[in-house]
């Protein structure tokens, strides 16, 4: 006798503030704030996804027996490749050449943010296939070239490599905490000689400037407008127009509280730069940094050592800094690896990306054996 299970149904949700939070929350989890309801729904509440932003949020769920929301994929469609930190351009303009369209394409993913994470979002994992055989279906029936997962949290790679998509690979620096209780304990594990550059650049980037951590209540209307300064002129010199609307930051310090922490740098009891950083259950994450005063190794002083300052005293695991930057190994930040997985339906078009995707993994590991080899720790 043989038994069928019964079909699966899902749904295409207007955005995730159409979901109530204890719902969404209960299929998140609490340890990730960048998944939270209050985060995400604030993007959408700032104007910073919807509109004309090319982020349109449609979570796609597969509700339980109850009723309620049982698996969510947070996704997007794109029109543009933007924002995202797993850059797909080349893979854009060979569709195009070909004679496709390759916007608008689906994104699974936190907008703006290159943290990995979750991107099954599963109050019963047993539904992770059948979320993955959702997002599949969905970009089939829309027509849309692909559908990409982005910054996918290890233990959830596999679901989507069993499912049959294209994985890749990429490279971010973290630090990890073994124990230290506090930052010098960090430093003995260092080589003497960038033991004593660090500690050259701490004194030279403080000198005459007072360094403040301020989380939940303590940020102000008049420390969100300085953040503001600072991340406006660092996003227009980095991407032309800054991701991020101006009410987005006290959102997220109203929905996220204490797990909002902001660094500021002050001279005379006036900010000129700061450090906008999330906490998780187990690690700092890093965001966004800016200035309107240019100080030698301040940016390194706020971005990742005061980083490591507030997880050693809040006993985090380890402290995530953001995409890129080889100058981070030098910081004691170490290389490891990230992962994305990649939906294309289009065979002819799928094959020539895996061919490629098989070259840039090659180069990528050995690329992380080279930089593993510039960490500043001591050598046994």
């Amino acid at each position: 006798m043989q038994v069928t299970s019964p079909p699966i149904t899902a749904r295409i949700a207007d955005g995730v503030s159409s979901i109530p939070a204890a719902q969404w929350q209960a299929c998140a989890g609490t340890g990730d704030p960048f998944l939270s309801h209050g985060f995400l729904a604030a993007l959408e509440a700032s104007k910073s996804v919807g509109g004309r932003s090319g982020w349109q949020a449609l979570p796609i769920v597969v509700d339980g027996d109850d009723g309620a929301p049982a698996a969510i994929a947070p996704a997007y469609a794109k029109a543009h490749s933007q924002g995202e930190y797993v850059f797909d351009h080349g893979w854009a303009d060979a569709w195009e050449r070909a004679g496709g369209s390759y916007y608008p394409k689906l994104q699974i993913a936190v907008p703006f943010t290159p943290v990995p994470g979750s991107r099954l979002l599963l109050r019963d994992p047993a539904l992770a296939p059948a979320l993955i055989a959702a997002i599949e279906a969905v970009t089939v029936q829309s027509e849309l070239s692909s559908a990409h997962a982005t910054f996918v949290a290890p233990n959830q790679i596999a679901l989507f490599e069993a499912a049959g998509w294209l994985i890749r690979q990429g490279t971010q620096y973290h630090w990890t905490n073994d124990g230290y209780q506090d930052f010098d304990g960090f430093l003995a594990a260092l080589s003497s000689r960038k033991r004593k550059a660090i500690r050259k650049e701490r004194a030279a980037a403080v000198e005459g400037l007072a360094i403040r951590h301020l989380a939940g209540p303590d940020i102000t209307a008049r420390h969100w407008d300085a953040f503001w300064a600072f991340y406006q002129d660092t996003g227009a010199r980095k991407w032309g127009r800054p991701y991020l609307e101006r009410s987005f930051f006290p959102l997220i310090g109203e929905a996220l509280g204490d797990r909002v922490l902001l660094i500021l740098a002050e001279r005379d009891g006036v900010p000129i730069a700061g450090a906008l950083n999330l906490i998780g259950d187990d690690a700092l994450y890093g965001r966004y940094w800016g200035c309107c005063e240019d100080v030698p190794f301040l940016h390194f002083e706020l971005c990742y050592y005061q980083a490591i300052d507030a997880a050693i005293a809040r006993g985090l695991q380890r402290v995530e800094a953001g995409a890129q930057g080889e100058h981070k190994l030098a910081r004691g930040y170490s290389p490891i690896a990230t992962w994305s997985a990649h939906y294309i339906p289009d065979a002819n078009f799928r094959r020539a990306i895996a061919d490629f995707l098989v070259r840039e993994r090659a180069a990528v590991a050995q690329e992380q054996e080279f930089l593993c080899e510039l960490t500043p720790f001591r050598k046994a």
